[in-house]
């Protein structure tokens, strides 16, 4: 499915650096704890036109930068004709932070993304986020809160025109694994995406284990039912017996293929990818 995938060694923390190396890096925020980068992916021909933007945010609960994690998506993606993006935020092994700080760099990114998108030949109306399990949740919240909650900084906004979403934190709340990485009970059920459903939300796909024992899939399934009742387009594809981590490309080329197979559909689906011209007509 992606010739540059197979070139992709498994990761791993001292590989990250390596699995890096063909995209440009760009410090996109100076905080007080240090420099916030993005490592962006581009095509490797021109359209001639202003293209879709894909970026991920990596699993690992806002504890330690793990960016090689979606490496292999964004190869496919941008194989694809995307301008792809793997995300680093604020994190407590780094930077001494938590969840909220990593909200607020992945809703600066996605605004500092559009600010930029003449530089990145992006078009600004054609931005997906996508995320793992935390980063899940941080893709979920530069959308889901209303716009009086989440108004746009300087003229940019910060919402997705589409979602994906892998082995979904979407609880914050009291008893999740989310729950202890923000500093107390209001902040935490303030930033449960569960609590934030309403209508008129961008097209959600998410990816979910039935084994997952961290990201319970009773919760995703519930969030799902519960965004399709408001009309949303949200469409959950489980995988049997499957455990958190289930996507990852170093842990299963099977299911990594399943899942970015499904993703590049869902794309094409909501006209943000064209068909590969390889692909099938889809049969309904």
């Amino acid at each position: 499915m992606t010739e540059n995938v197979n070139r992709v060694v498994p990761i791993g923390e001292e590989r990250d650096r390596e699995m890096l190396k063909g995209a440009s890096t760009y410090t996109y925020r100076e905080r007080p704890q240090g420099e916030i980068q993005a490592h962006v992916f581009f095509p490797k021909k021109s359209s001639g036109k202003p293209r879709t933007l894909v970026v991920f945010f990596h699993g690992g609960f806002w504890e330690i930068p793990s960016p090689a994690q979606f490496v292999p998506h964004c190869l496919h993606l941008a194989d694809r004709g995307a301008v792809t993006v793997v995300a680093e935020t604020r994190t407590a092994s780094r930077h001494g932070t938590g969840a909220l700080e990593a909200i607020e760099d992945a809703r600066d990114l996605i605004r500092w993304l559009r600010h930029n998108a003449a530089t990145f030949e992006i078009d600004p109306e054609r931005v997906v986020v996508c995320g793992a399990a935390g980063g899940a949740l941080l893709a979920l919240m530069t959308t889901l809160p209303k716009e009086q909650d989440l108004a746009p900084v300087d003229g940019l906004d910060c919402r997705a025109q589409a979602l994906i979403l892998f082995s979904a934190l979407v609880d914050a709340g009291a008893g999740s694994a989310a729950f202890s990485k923000f500093p107390d009970e209001l902040s935490a059920k303030k930033n449960s995406p569960l609590r934030l459903l309403r209508r008129h939300l961008p097209p959600m796909i998410f990816f979910h284990g039935k084994a997952d024992r961290i990201a319970p899939f009773a919760k995703v399934a519930s969030f799902c039912r519960k965004a399709r009742w408001r009309r949303n387009s949200c469409e959950l594809v489980d995988y049997e017996k499957a455990e958190h981590g289930f996507f990852n490309f170093n842990l299963s080329h099977h299911n990594f293929e399943l899942t970015i197979g499904a993703a590049d559909r869902f794309l094409v689906e909501h006209g943000l990818l064209e068909a590969a011209e390889d692909d099938p007509p889809a049969i309904y």
